[in-house]
């Protein structure tokens, strides 16, 4: 997520104005709109104390469809609707045995 978008939304999310947050980060509200804006890249340390102060912290994850196998995708998108039905269905039974076998066990156990 692009820095401009990430600070506004927390922003707006915390119910803060622009001035408030200025107030609470000491980073001046003409730099907090410039960041909004997409005008600047504000620095790390910049970004995580205005977010910290609308009671959000950077993290980082991996982007999205990042490590995603997609052969398995392509595989299943090669089959016709029929045969990704037939496996879904079998799979379903597949579950319920599962479920109906772990409920046996606890009774048990």
């Amino acid at each position: 997520m692009k820095a401009a978008r990430a600070l506004r939304w927390a922003r707006r999310r915390s119910g803060l104005s622009q001035r408030k947050l200025a107030e609470k980060t000491g980073v001046p509200q003409s730099t907090i709109g410039r960041i909004e804006a997409g005008l600047v890249d504000p620095r790390v340390g910049t970004l995580s104390r205005l977010l910290r102060a609308c009671h959000f912290d950077l993290e980082v994850e991996p982007r999205l469809g990042e490590g995603v196998d997609r052969s398995q995708i392509r595989a299943r998108l090669a089959l016709t609707p029929t045969e990704r039905f037939e496996q879904a269905a079998a799979s379903a039974r597949g579950l319920d045995r599962f479920r109906r076998t772990a409920v046996r066990l606890r009774r048990v156990g």
